[in-house]
């Protein structure tokens, strides 16, 4: 029974592992998507988050068996509620992904705004999708992921660097709303990054996350 847990545990890794490298592909993918209007790319976007609702189910699935028969304790019961919570917010990352997919989509053949207001959108996609390389190496090893709040820090950085960029763009106000929402999509995918941070720290060491988690 015990080598069975044992066997379930490291297939759950796996898949988490799995599944955080799709995520991180979403982001790339559609970091790109937006810098060159690329409607390839944001239809593999699209797929990729499909992918990860399936991968999540999957992963939902199998922790639900876990605690049903074999009533895991302390650490082991430790893992598996980690395992659906970091499931869960990367699945959130691929929904964010597949939401600025969507101004792509809409907008092509044209890009999704000017020049200047894609070069801030970019940044914005590539610290994204650089933090959740980071967080998706943190779940493969399972060891603590540095979370000093620097990301947010930068991420907050380049929000309001578009804020003024889109006052200074000439848009309409219809449109300067459309961009900023396409931009929270990557302040969104740094925060859940950050979630999964905290849930691996927790994992590794004990010590709760802060309480509450980050709405859908």
């Amino acid at each position: 029974m015990r080598t069975q847990f044992t066997l379930e545990l490291v297939a759950l890794a796996n898949d988490l592992t799995l599944m955080s490298r799709v995520a991180h592909d979403a982001t790339q993918r559609v970091t790109q998507a937006v810098a060159t209007a690329d409607l390839a790319a944001t239809y593999e976007v699209f797929a990729l988050d499909e992918q990860l609702q399936v991968m999540f189910a999957a992963c939902e699935s199998r922790t639900m068996a876990l605690l049903a028969l074999q009533a895991p304790v302390a650490r082991d019961l430790r893992h598996v509620v980690t395992a659906i919570q970091v499931a869960g917010e990367l699945s959130r990352i691929g929904r964010r992904t597949e939401t600025a997919g969507q101004y792509v989509y809409r907008a092509h053949p044209r890009t999704v705004a000017p020049a200047p207001v894609i070069d801030e959108l970019v940044s914005m996609g590539t610290l994204a999708s650089t933090c959740v390389a980071r967080v998706g190496a943190s779940v493969a090893s399972g060891r603590v992921c540095a979370d000093d709040g620097a990301d947010a820090v930068a991420m907050d950085t380049l929000c309001k660097q578009l804020r003024t960029v889109l006052t200074d763009s000439g848009v309409s106000v219809e449109a300067a709303i459309d961009m900023a929402l396409l931009g929270s999509q990557f302040q969104r995918c740094v925060d859940h990054a950050a979630r999964i941070a905290r849930l691996i720290r927790f994992l590794d060491t004990g010590i709760p996350p802060e309480a509450g988690s980050l709405p859908d």
